[in-house]
């Protein structure tokens, strides 16, 4: 173990010289109330809907040092993910390719330049991600629930290196806010913001990604069939997104060129094509088309 300690200032400067977009540092410890509690009643109402897997390992999602014994740093970072074009009826995050790839390979040249030891996640392990960008002082969690970062915006994917090496220093959490706006719940159609979260069972996102089985008989999808941006695009912080320079996360010039007519006559073969090496996969092939099938398109 590399009994040196880290220096913060270092290693977020070597984060945006690998092209990361932010980087904060936290010490490995508890996760603070009130967002502990906020946590465990999100579970109890059952909002978590039939993604199971946020039961598990809850004591480890509230502890890292149960996680990975002997974490002394958690290290947040963020990637812009912000595409200048769009495929529409796809979620900005799923334009390109994969992220957890593309995170991961940079967070392990990260702690290799930083000369430290641990482990990388890309929402891999029961982490609260939000949680720890925010204590590391990334940014504020939004009333979106969506990690905002001052002056650029939500468009960032997260990711972590728990490292046995403590800091000099550790960033401070951001006293921001979202304030009065309410935006982000105005935009949302199915009224799925609620002021403890985000309720599963009624979000577009969930719904098209997560759920399997039928959809809803009285939920309209318009323009979207891969998650839903609503909360997203309402927040007057977007205006301050830039494109990403990460050219993995480009939509490609096939997803560009899929019209309404295309996608309702989708094939397995053009799904595997389209879509190879993307998130979109998380949704199969069957799920995907179910989405279009209930999806009304204005360009129709």
């Amino acid at each position: 173990m590399n009994s040196k300690l880290l220096n913060r200032q270092s290693v977020k400067a070597e984060a945006l010289r690998l092209g990361f977009s932010a980087c904060g540092l936290a010490p490995a410890e508890p996760v603070q109330e009130p967002h502990a509690s906020h946590f465990l009643q999100w579970i109890q109402k059952g909002c978590q809907a039939d993604m199971h897997y946020m039961e598990n390992h809850i004591a480890m999602r509230l502890d890292p040092r149960l996680l990975m014994p002997g974490v002394k740093t958690i290290i947040s970072v963020a990637l812009n993910y912000y595409p200048p074009k769009l495929a529409p009826g796809i979620s900005m995050y799923a334009q390109g390719q994969d992220y957890h790839e593309v995170m991961r390979a940079r967070l392990l040249r990260l702690m290799q330049c930083i000369h430290a030891e641990g482990r990388c996640f890309v929402d891999t392990a029961p982490i609260l991600e939000r949680y720890w960008a925010w204590r590391a002082g990334l940014g504020w969690i939004g009333r979106n629930t969506l990690m905002i970062l001052p002056r650029h915006g939500s468009t960032f994917f997260l990711g972590e290196l728990f490292v046995t090496t403590e800091a000099d220093s550790y960033d401070t959490p951001l006293d921001y806010t979202c304030g009065q706006c309410r935006r982000c719940f105005d935009a949302c159609p199915t009224g799925a913001l609620t002021e403890t979260g985000i309720d599963a069972h009624r979000c577009l996102s969930y719904l098209t990604i997560e759920h399997r089985g039928p959809l809803p008989e009285e939920l309209q999808l318009q323009d979207c069939f891969y998650g839903c941006d609503r909360c997203q695009k309402a927040c007057p912080h977007l205006q301050q997104a830039t494109p990403t320079s990460v050219e993995a996360f480009l939509p490609s010039e096939e997803l560009l060129d899929m019209n309404p007519s295309k996608w309702k006559h989708l094939t397995l073969e053009q799904y595997q094509h389209l879509f190879k090496g993307s998130a979109v996969k998380r949704a199969k092939f069957n799920a995907l088309k179910r989405n279009i099938d209930a999806c009304t398109f204005h360009s129709e």
